[in-house]
């Protein structure tokens, strides 16, 4: 039987992944867009703008979106050859005080709405490695199918929001962002700030309540009350929960506020492992050979406020390939016991407790009083 309606392949390295990006730009002939949240200036950027100049003097159509405050650092003249040659490039949500919170956190390269790349890599040498030795550990996935095509859609709404600052109040506002598109065996889930239910929060808390397996790799994990309440109902009735989190964090306050997590989950019978090799920057979820692949964490900010997207697959290949992953990426990890846990300084805990604090309960708050 045959269960895909996408071709996929995953890429699970920088050093697989930036080389199929480049190629895909350099064989596009009638369309390429680029979102990003860190876009940096450095030499795999360099070499991406050189590969998208080149696109758009042979005829295709050059679009990047990146995000103001993940690429603080890009010059704002960064891009002029390209718009010189015709191409655009555009800066979502200016890092004003008073628009501050909203965040486009997606990641999406697609050529000629044929091909489509996904996951967790942004443009910056840091993730350029084999996540082992060297680079940060993440993943990905190229995409030829239907989806490709929706997610060249979807990058042309997050394009025209763009050009113009959010508005005020937007987690008031009925959000057009939180979306679902549907396939036989996959779905691709949209979400953003604004009211109404968020699709990768849905779909997750819906795997999670029949769930007898579930495996993560997460680099930012503090998830809500409820999916935390999930995670250890299936534990507590004797399903099986592996998380395989950040040993090496980019962003010390995030992984400080999920360790202040892990004593109840331990109790409860969840394992826990931290990567240790290189920082972990994956999104990988895998729920009773359900798989999760895409840009959004497993943290207030992705599951509430940041524009993220996910791709949700029902595919027995899929998901024997992200086990294949889950367990490679485990291997590299060491477990965290509850007897090692208990025997934490008070300094520790209490530095785990208020970054729980700023990220759970400030952070949120504050982005929708700035939103």
């Amino acid at each position: 039987m045959e269960y895909a309606t996408t071709n996929c392949n995953w890429l699970c390295t920088g050093a697989e992944v930036f080389p199929a990006m480049l190629v895909a730009i350099d064989s596009a002939r009638e369309s390429v867009r680029l979102e990003t949240y860190i876009y940096a200036p450095d030499s795999l950027g360099q070499r991406f703008r050189d590969a998208l100049i080149k696109a758009q003097q042979r005829g295709a159509k050059v679009r990047v979106l990146y995000d103001a405050l993940g690429s603080l650092n890009l010059p704002g003249s960064f891009f002029d050859p390209l718009r010189q040659a015709g191409g655009e490039a555009r800066c979502f949500n200016a890092t004003l005080l008073s628009r501050f919170g909203v965040r486009d956190h997606r990641k999406m390269l697609v050529c000629d709405r044929e091909i489509a790349f996904v996951g967790g890599f942004n443009i910056a040498n840091e993730y350029d490695g084999d996540g082992v030795t060297s680079g940060w550990c993440d993943v990905g996935l190229k995409i030829e199918g239907s989806l490709a095509a929706d997610l060249a859609d979807s990058f042309e709404q997050m394009f025209d929001l763009a050009l113009t600052p959010q508005r005020p109040f937007v987690r008031l506002q009925k959000s057009r962002s939180k979306r679902t598109i549907r396939a036989p065996y996959e779905q691709l889930l949209l979400s953003g700030p604004g009211r109404g239910r968020s699709p990768i929060k849905s779909a997750l808390r819906r795997d999670l309540a029949r769930a007898r397996k579930v495996q993560m790799v997460m680099a930012y994990f503090l998830p809500t009350w409820r999916i935390r309440r999930a995670l250890t109902r299936v534990a507590r009735a004797g399903g099986s929960v592996e998380l395989v989190l950040a040993g090496k964090s980019d962003v010390a306050l995030a992984q400080l506020a999920g360790q202040s997590l892990y004593r109840r989950f331990l109790r409860t019978g969840l394992k826990i492992f931290e990567y240790e090799p290189q920082i972990l920057h994956m999104k990988l979820i895998l729920i009773d050979g359900v798989v999760y692949v895409g840009s959004a964490n497993l943290d207030q900010r992705s599951l509430k406020i940041n524009y993220e997207l996910m791709l949700r697959f029902e595919n027995p290949r899929m998901a024997t390939a992200a086990a294949d992953l889950f367990q490679r990426t485990k291997a590299h990890s060491r477990e965290i016991t509850l007897d090692e846990w208990k025997t934490r300084s008070l300094w520790q805990r209490i530095k785990q407790r208020w970054a729980y604090l700023l990220l759970v309960r400030m952070d949120p708050r504050i982005a929708r009083l700035r939103s």
